[in-house]
């Protein structure tokens, strides 16, 4: 079952002390000179998630002011689409709202939160894979405040699989040899691992080319074994699915 998390339904159940989200903020609301300067999600890695481990990462908020930053009162979250209503789909939001903040100077402070998505409620389905949008919202000393509905861009990605195999082994030399496979990435809405079809896959130890996958995400090629090697597939990635390469498969050519 699916369930919609949204920041109006959410803002009710946290005690957010003097920070609120607006269940309708589509748009940035400042007051005064105090500025965020940097968001970074993941340690700037992908958030990659597969059909059943729960990914637990950080936001990290950095944000200036001439008075200082007031600590407790920068908060983060984590979204896919926007409600005309204000609400969010896909909405992951810190575990705990105090964080953990780091004064860099007087008037700098870097707030690091920890957040946990789980592949069977976050995403929802897979139309949510891809890039999601960090809103902030940061308070200084002298009430000065910024909220920010897109401070940053984050990629969550649908896990990646890829298997290799190569036979017959031992082979004579000069003899084709076959490299089957298989490139399969996480269903969001099964919570099973899937073919992904029509896609290119590099064969290395092959001179050059790519085979593609069948509309199962299946992979084969036949190539002459000149020597003793090792076979593997390589996948660059796309916008919903991370990069990936086999493991090896040692060939023996006889």
């Amino acid at each position: 079952m699916h369930h919609r998390i949204t920041v109006g339904s959410l803002v009710g159940a946290v005690a957010l002390s003097t920070l609120m989200i607006p269940a309708t903020a589509q748009a940035d609301d400042s007051s005064g000179d105090i500025q965020i300067t940097d968001v970074v999600v993941n340690g700037a890695k992908d958030i990659v998630l597969g059909t059943t481990d729960v990914k637990t990462f950080t936001i990290a908020v950095t944000a200036t002011d001439d008075s200082g930053i007031k600590v407790g009162d920068t908060f983060p979250v984590l979204w896919h689409t926007r409600f005309p209503n204000g609400d969010s789909y896909g909405l992951v939001i810190p575990e705990n709202i105090a964080g953990q903040c780091v004064s860099q100077d007087s008037t700098t402070t870097t707030c690091t939160y920890t957040l946990k998505m789980s592949p069977r409620i976050h995403p929802q389905d897979n139309t949510t894979a891809g890039t999601w949008t960090v809103g902030a919202h940061v308070l200084a000393n002298d009430g000065d405040y910024l909220t920010k509905d897109s401070a940053a861009k984050a990629k969550v990605l649908r896990n990646s699989r890829l298997t290799v195999n190569a036979s017959p082994e031992p082979v004579k030399k000069n003899k084709t040899i076959t490299v089957t496979g298989a490139l399969t990435r996480a269903n969001w809405e099964t919570y099973k691992y899937a073919g992904y079809t029509k896609q290119p896959v590099k064969l290395q130890f092959k001179k050059k080319g790519t085979v593609a996958t069948d509309n199962k995400g299946n992979l084969k090629t036949t190539t002459k074994a000149t020597a003793d090697g090792y076979f593997r597939y390589s996948f660059a990635g796309t916008s919903t699915t991370p990069a990936i390469a086999s493991a090896a498969d040692y060939a023996d050519v006889k």
